[in-house]
């Protein structure tokens, strides 16, 4: 048994590509259970050796015309056919015949993956035209995601593209696509940013109250109305004079008595 039979096995088998340091640590633990006696120099195997022998089995692949080839992409290792058999692999499989991108998803999609992360507005500031719809389609392929928020009025979303846009396109790196470091560079158009909202004004401050004059106390004197001090006045002078008029009555001495 050999590194290299070892290492295909592992990639062969990965439901997703496996990076180089995946396969180490796979090798690491296998090696420690083991009965081979070659199993114990693999016991610390790193991840440059494991990569020597990648490259190693992708130079065997690619000298014996074989109709695989090994493809790095961002996430790893992955075994695929070579693109001269992709006419004979669609006539055995047609259901799996790619849906082609529009130009206008493409339009978008380039401008996402060049100038990432970028909001919606400023997508639809460069081409003049409502990406909702292309948007959407782009989101359901995989090929972009949300990545958070702008720091700008309304905190619009961000988008940029995923790990599947980079195997979809072959690209290890975004530093791989065409152009890239001249591309983004270039000027472009960018979205008007939304006006904040008009405080609102604050309600002017409410007039004191006036104080309210206390009710007068009817017992009091202050209380008393003109015409009922009138009133008053008249009626302590009928009661004097009917106490004088009582005192006219009695007799003025003891003398006057009747015996």
């Amino acid at each position: 048994m050999q590194l290299i039979q070892i290492v295909e096995a592992l990639i062969y088998a990965a439901p997703e590509p496996v990076s180089a340091a995946e396969i180490a640590k796979a090798v690491r633990r296998a090696a420690s259970d083991h009965l081979a006696p070659e199993a114990r120099a693999w016991e610390s195997i790193g991840t440059g050796e494991i990569e020597s022998v990648i490259a190693e089995l992708g130079e065997s692949l690619a000298t014996s015309g074989r109709a695989i080839e090994l493809q790095e992409g961002a996430t790893g290792w992955r075994f695929v056919t070579r693109a001269d058999f992709a006419e004979w692999i669609r006539a055995l499989l047609p259901e799996m015949r790619p849906e082609k991108l529009s130009a206008a998803a493409l339009e978008t999609l380039a401008l996402i993956a060049y100038r990432q992360p970028i909001t919606k507005a400023d997508i639809e500031a460069v081409r003049g035209v409502s990406v909702d719809g292309t948007m959407q389609k782009l989101l359901d392929r995989r090929l972009i995601r949300t990545g958070g928020r702008a720091d700008l009025p309304g905190r619009p979303m961000l988008y940029e593209t995923t790990e599947y846009f980079m195997e979809h396109f072959g690209v290890k790196t975004l530093d791989d696509l065409p152009n890239a470091s001249e591309l983004r560079l270039v000027p472009l158009p960018t979205a008007e940013p939304e006006p904040e909202p008009a405080k609102a004004e604050e309600p002017a401050a409410a007039a004191p109250e006036a104080e309210e004059t206390p009710a007068a106390d009817p017992d009091s004197e202050e209380a008393v109305e003109p015409g009922e001090e009138i009133e008053r006045e008249e009626e302590e002078l009928e009661d004097d004079e009917t106490a004088v008029g009582e005192a006219d009555d009695l007799p003025e001495t003891t003398e006057e008595r009747e015996p």
